[in-house]
C-alpha cells in the first residue's frame, strides 16, 4: 500500500489541528458564558403563599422573561416552584423572610441571620428586596457595600429605612420601587358604589406594612384631600380584640378601610391564617369595605385601587437590568411608584352587600373577580 503524499498527510494535520481548535474556543466561549452569567439573590419578606407574594411573583418572572435573563416560560415555572433556577444569562436564588407568620423580634433576628448567611454565599452580582421588612432588615446590611440593591413594595415613602438620601437622588447603592397607596382613587371608587358612605373606619393588625398605611390614611384625612371622613381605627395584633374592633366599626361607620391582618395571634400566641380570619369577617361585618391592592379583592373585600404587586416586581427587574446590562448607578437612580393598576370589584362581596347590579357592571369598573377567595378556603369558617 502506498503512503499517504506529504501534501495529504499536512491536511490531514491541518484539519485535525482546526478541529482541536474549534472544540477548544467552543468551550472556552461556554466557560465564558457561564462566568459572565449574573447572580441575582431575591428576598421576599412573606411566604409563598401569601396572595401579594404571587402576585409580585409574576411580575418578577414576566420582567426575568423580558430582559433576558430566563430563556423560557418553563424556566420561571420553576424558579417560583423551587426557588432556584439557572438560564443561559443568569443564576437566581429566592429566600422567604416569613414575616407575616413570624414577626416577633427573635423571628425577625433569625430570619435575617440566616439570609444574611444565604447572601454570603451565593456572593450576588445584585440583590432584589420584596417590601419593607426585606428592605429594612436586610437592606441596611448591604447599604454601601459594593452590591446592587433594587427593592419593591416599600410602602408610602421610600426615604424610611435610611437607605436613600433623597428621592431625586438616593447617594448610595440602593434604589427601588414604592406603593404610593392610591387612597384617594380608591375611596372615590368606593363611593361610586356606595353612594351613601360618608364615614370610613379603619381595621389593620400591627405590622410594618400597616403602620405605614394607617399613618398615610390619617395624614391625607388631616389634609382634606379624602372623600370620606375617618371616625374610628382600630389596631391590634390580638385577634379577639382585631374581631370585637371589626363590629365596632361596623356601628360607628359606613364603610371599612381593611388594610392588612396576617400578623394576628390567637389566645395562644399562634398565628391565624389571613383567609380564616377574612372569611370570619366576611361573614360578621356587612359594610361596604375597601383594601388598597388586588390581593384584598381576591381576599372578598368590595373594591381597591390596586397598587398592584406585579408592577412592583415588575419595575424593579427593569431597575435592576438598567444596573446590571446598562452601567445605570442606583446612587443616581430616583425611586419610582408605578402608575395605579385596575379599578377592582369582588362581585360576591357585592352581591352580598345588596349594591346595585347597574353600579357593578358600570364602565368605570375596570377588572372584576367573581368569588370570594376566603369564603371558598374557609367555607366553615364560625
Amino acid at each position: 500500500m502506498s503512503a499517504m503524499p506529504v501534501p495529504a498527510r499536512l491536511s490531514c494535520a491541518l484539519f485535525g489541528l482546526w478541529i482541536l481548535l474549534t472544540n477548544l474556543l467552543f468551550l472556552t466561549s461556554q466557560e465564558a458564558m457561564a462566568t459572565d452569567r449574573k447572580r441575582l439573590f431575591v428576598v421576599s419578606s412573606y411566604h409563598r403563599e401569601y396572595l401579594w407574594s404571587q402576585e409580585t411573583q409574576r411580575g418578577v418572572c414576566d420582567a426575568l422573561l423580558k430582559f433576558g435573563y430566563l430563556d423560557t416560560p418553563e424556566q420561571a415555572a420553576r424558579f417560583s416552584r423551587e426557588d432556584f433556577v439557572e438560564s443561559s444569562r443568569a443564576v437566581i436564588q429566592k429566600v422567604w423572610m416569613d414575616t407575616k407568620r413570624k414577626s416577633s423580634q427573635s423571628d425577625l433576628a433569625r430570619s435575617s441571620a440566616r439570609i444574611l448567611e444565604e447572601a454570603r454565599r451565593f456572593q450576588p452580582d445584585l440583590i432584589l428586596l420584596g417590601d419593607d421588612n426585606a428592605a429594612n432588615y436586610i437592606g441596611t446590611q448591604f447599604l454601601d457595600t459594593r452590591i446592587p440593591v433594587v427593592f419593591w413594595g416599600v410602602n408610602v415613602w421610600p426615604l424610611k429605612y435610611g437607605l436613600l438620601d433623597t428621592i431625586e437622588r438616593p447617594g448610595h447603592n440602593v434604589t427601588g420601587v414604592y406603593q404610593p397607596g392610591y387612597m384617594r382613587e380608591g375611596l372615590a371608587f368606593l363611593v361610586k358604589l356606595a353612594p351613601q358612605v360618608k364615614t370610613l373606619g379603619v381595621l389593620a393588625d400591627e405590622s410594618e406594612t400597616s403602620l405605614s398605611k394607617v399613618k398615610e390614611l390619617h395624614r391625607q384625612a388631616e389634609a382634606g384631600q379624602l372623600p370620606v371622613r375617618i371616625v374610628a381605627t382600630v389596631v391590634t395584633n390580638d385577634e379577639a380584640a382585631w374581631k370585637a374592633g371589626a363590629l365596632d366599626l361596623a356601628k360607628q361607620a359606613d364603610a371599612i378601610y381593611l388594610t392588612n391582618h396576617n400578623t394576628i395571634r390567637d389566645a395562644s400566641g399562634q398565628s391565624i391564617d389571613q383567609l380564616r380570619l377574612g372569611a370570619w369577617y366576611l361573614r360578621h361585618v356587612r359594610k361596604p369595605d375597601i383594601g388598597d391592592a388586588k390581593q384584598f379583592v381576591q381576599e372578598g373585600v368590595l373594591c381597591a385601587a390596586d397598587d398592584s404587586g406585579y408592577k412592583q416586581g415588575y419595575e424593579a427587574v427593569r431597575m435592576a437590568d438598567r444596573i446590571l446590562a446598562h452601567g445605570a448607578d442606583p446612587a443616581t437612580m430616583a425611586p419610582v411608584a408605578p402608575e395605579r393598576g385596575a379599578l377592582i370589584l369582588n362581585r360576591e362581596r357585592a352581591r352580598m352587600l345588596g349594591i346595585d347590579p347597574a353600579l357593578i357592571s358600570a364602565p368605570w369598573v375596570e377588572e372584576t373577580i367573581e368569588r370570594a377567595e376566603a369564603l371558598k378556603q374557609h367555607p366553615e369558617a364560625p
